[in-house]
């Protein structure tokens, strides 16, 4: 019998541009995550792409499991490694990408702090990281950033805990990098995709950095998400699994799930945060979408939002949308 693991196989970012360019990237021609294969089986609830199209649909860990071994230390200068940071006590996973500036050696290097989607199991996050970085690297205008690729973890984690992997990756970068990396940091924007969308998301109501950018950020309602695999009417996930091992099912701790979902995190966002949205995304994600919206835009204490929705496409829409990738390097080049 399938496991909830293997239902979880994700897409890798540079593969989905392959994909593109034989289903012209059009509605739901083409899933963007192994979950999209189920949205068959219920329509009754619209339960569409599976157990979870918010934190499901990013980049897969791949068979490889990433790179084989941390480089701690490193060495300064422009080039591509992957390390181990800490910060607060936490450690995580990394790859840093350093330009070459060439003459502008010594000039600040504004960076990108990057944030893949779930992969599950922890030996496939560093490829998840790596084909985060690949991903949206393909959609930049910008060939002068500092990308980082956080590989934070999930394995045995509730949704959520590891933001604090998250915010670990951003403080090195704010006050470590310089000196690990012999740059100087400028200034910090955080980028996600789905569950790395839900990271960068909840990021923002804690740190002000210079820009956050969330694609089909999620899971937006988990208790709406958990009550359907309670009922039998979509497959069982991790996220779920863990919750109801933890909480008991959401009708017992409503409150609970709803701690942990999207929706509880759209006021006091210190950052400027565009937000991209594939309206053909799944139900389950497209259900809860207009509520997260509304409450975001009804926020009276955050900076500004914006909201990039695109019709006709899916969850990967950022990466395949030229009006979203056109938002998305407009937020990176403001002075």
């Amino acid at each position: 019998m399938e496991t909830s693991r293997q239902r979880a196989r994700l897409f890798t970012v540079p593969w989905l541009s392959l994909l593109c360019l034989a289903v012209a990237c059009s509605g739901r021609s083409a899933p963007t995550t192994a979950e999209d294969t189920a949205d068959t089986r219920d329509d009754a609830v619209d339960a569409g792409d599976g157990p979870d199209a918010g934190p499901d649909g990013g980049p897969d860990g791949g068979p490889d499991g990433g790179p084989d071994e941390l480089d701690d230390a490193g060495s300064p200068g422009p080039g591509r490694s992957t390390r181990t940071v800490e910060a607060n006590g936490v450690r995580v996973d990394v790859i840093v990408d350093v330009p070459d500036v060439g003459a502008g050696a010594g000039a600040a290097i504004d960076a990108l702090l990057l944030f893949h989607g779930t992969v599950v199991d922890d030996d496939r996050i560093l490829q998840a990281a790596e084909d985060t970085l690949e991903g949206f690297r393909a959609i930049l205008d910008r060939d002068d950033l500092l990308l980082v690729s956080v590989a934070y973890p999930e394995e045995g984690l509730l949704m959520g805990d590891n933001v604090a992997h998250a915010e670990a990756a951003l403080l090195w970068v704010r006050e470590q990098a310089d000196a690990a990396l012999g740059i100087t940091v400028g200034k910090v924007f955080l980028a996600g995709h789905s569950q790395g969308g839900y990271v960068v998301t909840r990021l923002n109501t804690l740190h002000a950095v210079d820009g956050v950018l969330a694609n089909a950020p999620g899971p937006l309602d988990l208790v709406f998400r958990c009550q359907l695999e309670e009922d039998g009417r979509i497959d069982a996930s991790v996220t779920c699994d863990q919750l109801s091992a933890t909480y008991g099912s959401t009708t017992e701790n409503p409150d609970a799930y709803a701690a942990r979902s999207l929706l509880a995190f759209t006021t006091a966002h210190r950052s400027d945060i565009v937000f991209f949205q594939g309206l053909d995304d799944s139900p389950i994600q497209m259900r809860s979408w207009p509520l997260f919206k509304e409450q975001v835009e009804a926020c009276t204490d955050c900076r500004d939002r914006r909201f990039v929705e695109l019709p006709g496409l899916g969850h990967g829409a950022l990466f395949v949308s030229a009006e979203a990738r056109r938002a998305f390097n407009e937020m990176l080049a403001a002075p």
